[in-house]
């Protein structure tokens, strides 16, 4: 006997309401999470809260990436190659490069002036700001610091430790742009819950496969983060029959908690559909002010939390306690993000969309067909508001030293 569905072809519960949830506030606090894991290596101090062999940043991570998997997946799938190709680099390369900029001609001058009472010397020595900017522009970071700077902090050489996740991010939105060519891939969601399967399957025997990589760091980080990505994707795949209820959500935010603490490793990216299940469900039942709502500033409040943490540390603000350390670097942060938002990304963003709009009728005109044949055509909802996120580490600031 077939399933029975409700009015909405659901199994059960009912549609994910795209614009009445509170997603962008889950981010922020997810971003503002990273901050506070940040503070502990940043200031000097150790014994950071731990949960399941990781940190309040690793875990913050994984509600990013998962959250960014659903989403993203969903504009893969509305967008042509091309479209989704264009709105994935402008949602995350102009905010990044202008972060690279200010890093090298705000907060390295003030660091290097900090240290060395004058400027002298700051645009030539190594490494230079010039070569700073440019040698980081494909996403993946070579250098982090600047002209020696930061210097005399508890983490010196590095002004943006979060910047090297974008990368990886970005690699996941290529993985997808090549699945998203197969109809199958598309029409199936079976077909994503199988690569998540893989893909947990491939985070578990990480090390195993390490020798056949030669232990390339890359391929080590990459299938460590997409479990999570891949997660978010699947609960995407199911939207038109798997409906957002209570009572999964609750057993689903269960399942997490209890699979990660008790399966070591990989118990995290093993319940990664769970943790992007219940993170819908509780979108759907926590308030968020209507200007959160329709004002995503996580991304900035990530790619700048790091740098003014640092320049914090530079004028001894670390020493006057955690918690007032916190709270300086979260205020400037949430302002610098806002200032992200405003004058970059969203003016960017909505650039995108009035050129897509205006170029969607040629596209739909085309060739003139010959006679008796209907051109094809079709609309594609608007992009969702998606943010970057940070991957999933037990420090994202000790991977730099590693090569990442």
């Amino acid at each position: 006997m077939p399933r029975s569905k409700n009015l909405s072809g659901l199994w059960f519960g009912r549609p994910f309401d795209t614009r009445n949830n509170s997603l962008n506030l889950i981010r922020l606090v997810l971003a503002l999470t990273v901050l506070v894991h940040h503070s502990w290596p940043l200031s000097g101090r150790a014994e950071e809260p731990f949960f399941a062999g990781d940190t309040l940043g690793g875990w913050a991570v994984a509600g990013f990436f998962v959250i960014s998997g659903y989403l993203i997946t969903a504009s893969r799938f509305s967008h042509s190659l091309g479209d989704y190709l264009v709105h994935r680099v402008a949602r995350i390369m102009p905010a990044f490069i202008v972060c690279l900029i200010v890093v090298a001609g705000l907060f390295a001058p003030l660091g290097y002036f900090a240290a060395k009472g004058s400027l002298e010397g700051f645009l030539t020595t190594g490494t230079t700001p010039f070569n700073y900017v440019f040698s980081n522009l494909g996403l993946k970071m070579v250098t982090y610091d600047v002209a020696g700077t930061p210097a005399d902090v508890p983490y010196p050489g590095a002004w943006n430790g979060s910047l090297w996740s974008l990368y990886y991010e970005f690699y996941c939105y290529a993985i997808l742009a090549f699945l998203g060519i197969f109809a199958f891939i598309r029409k199936s969601p079976w077909s994503l819950t199988v690569l998540f399967a893989a893909s947990v399957v491939a985070h578990a025997s990480i090390d195993d496969i390490a020798a056949y990589t030669q232990g390339n760091f890359d391929f080590d980080l990459l299938f460590r983060l997409l479990p999570f990505f891949l997660g978010g994707a699947v609960v995407q795949a199911w939207r038109d029959r798997v409906g957002i209820h209570w009572f999964p959500g609750a057993v689903s935010v269960a399942a997490a908690v209890v699979i990660t603490a008790l399966v070591p490793n990989w118990g995290g990216a093993a319940s990664a559909v769970f943790i992007a299940y219940g993170t819908l469900w509780i979108s759907t039942i926590l308030p968020s002010p209507l200007l959160i709502r329709k004002n995503d500033v996580s991304y900035g409040v990530y790619i700048y939390a790091f740098p003014i943490q640092q320049l914090l540390a530079v004028h001894g603000v670390h020493e006057r306690g955690l918690l007032v350390y916190m709270l300086v670097a979260a205020v400037l942060t949430i302002a610098a993000g806002i200032a992200s938002w405003l004058l970059v990304e969203r003016p960017v963003m909505r650039g995108v969309r009035r050129h897509g709009k205006r170029s969607a009728p040629e596209r739909a005109a085309g060739p003139v067909p010959p006679s008796g044949v209907a051109p094809a055509g079709g609309s594609a909802s608007p992009d969702q508001q998606d943010g970057p996120v940070v991957p999933r580490g037990s420090s994202t600031v000790q991977t730099r030293a590693t090569g990442g």
